[in-house]
């Protein structure tokens, strides 16, 4: 297991939605689970992956790919799994990123329910926010949306004015703190500053795809989503020998279903790596036989 030590959780205190670890910091699910590859005889070799490619087959003629670290070293692999997981691809709104994590947020289901009661802002990306303005109101009954330049039709607002959620035009310019460091609220382009604990971002998402390039991996756009890597069952992908989950292909899947994936993609490796030793061992006896050497 190649581990570049850079998960998309690091900013959040906690991990949710992962029943019986819910709560856990995500460092202590990380430390737990190295700790565990290692147990069943894994090896984690920190480090980040600068490119992937296929390499020579075997001479059973398997598969195998070669997998190169920034730091040089190099390493030989029949099969890979691809969980790098993605990029939030935040607004460029100065005082956003600093607060990634904790007062800004972007999933209900992740993080809401720490942030419910909050007078919430949703700062507004495309489409997607709209929907995301529905889910947030059930946390909060003092919720500002920031259409921030992107489009918001009548029958939307109607709705939103149905369900008590006040909607903001003027473009905002920067995130506020208070003399603490805490997000106190929104500056707009006219100077007006809106109050608010919690700013709400559907961020575009990006699988992480620097250094894999060479693999070939196909990839998809989803609408109002972001781009991931296409897959199928269990994880599979038109490349012969590569697989991948979680977040990757998976762009909205949590920690618990990304886990899920990659357990599911693992069996599958497995399996198909046990047809190649058995289909390896009946080369080897045809080839070691009189009737296999001629014909």
């Amino acid at each position: 297991m190649i581990d570049s030590g850079s998960p998309r959780n690091a900013p959040a205190e906690a991990v949710h939605g992962l029943i019986a670890l819910d709560g856990t910091p995500p460092p202590e699910i990380l430390r737990r689970g190295r700790e565990q590859v290692r147990q069943y005889g894994g090896r984690v070799v920190f480090g980040e992956v600068v490119s992937a490619e296929p390499a020579a087959p075997s001479a059973d003629g398997d598969l195998r790919f070669t997998v190169t670290l920034a730091d040089g070293r190099r390493i030989t692999a029949r099969r890979i799994l691809v969980a790098t997981g993605l990029t939030d691809v935040l607004p460029e709104v100065p005082g956003l990123a600093e607060h990634w994590g904790h007062s800004v947020v972007h999933c209900p289901y992740c993080h809401g329910w720490e942030v419910r009661d909050e007078p919430i802002g949703i700062l507004a990306t495309g489409p997607a926010s709209i929907g995301h303005a529905f889910l947030f109101r059930q946390l909060t009954e003092d919720l500002t949306y920031f259409t921030h330049g992107t489009d918001l039709d009548e029958d939307s607002r109607a709705r939103f004015a149905a369900r008590g959620i006040r909607v903001i035009d003027t473009p905002v310019t920067e995130v506020v703190n208070d003399e603490d460091g805490a997000l106190a609220g929104v500056r707009l382009a006219d100077g007006q500053v809106v109050a608010r604990r919690v700013v709400a971002v559907a961020a575009p998402m990006q699988a992480r795809t620097q250094g894999l390039e060479g693999l070939g991996l196909p990839v998809r756009d989803l609408p109002n989503m972001g781009r991931g890597f296409a897959s199928g069952t269990a994880g599979t992908t038109e490349v012969p020998g590569v697989w991948v989950a979680g977040n990757a292909t998976d762009l909205v899947a949590q920690v618990g279903a990304s886990a899920a994936a990659g357990a599911l993609a693992g069996a599958d490796i497995n399996r198909m790596l046990a047809i190649a030793d058995t289909d390896a061992a009946l080369q080897g006896i045809a080839e070691g036989s009189p009737q296999g050497a001629t014909g």
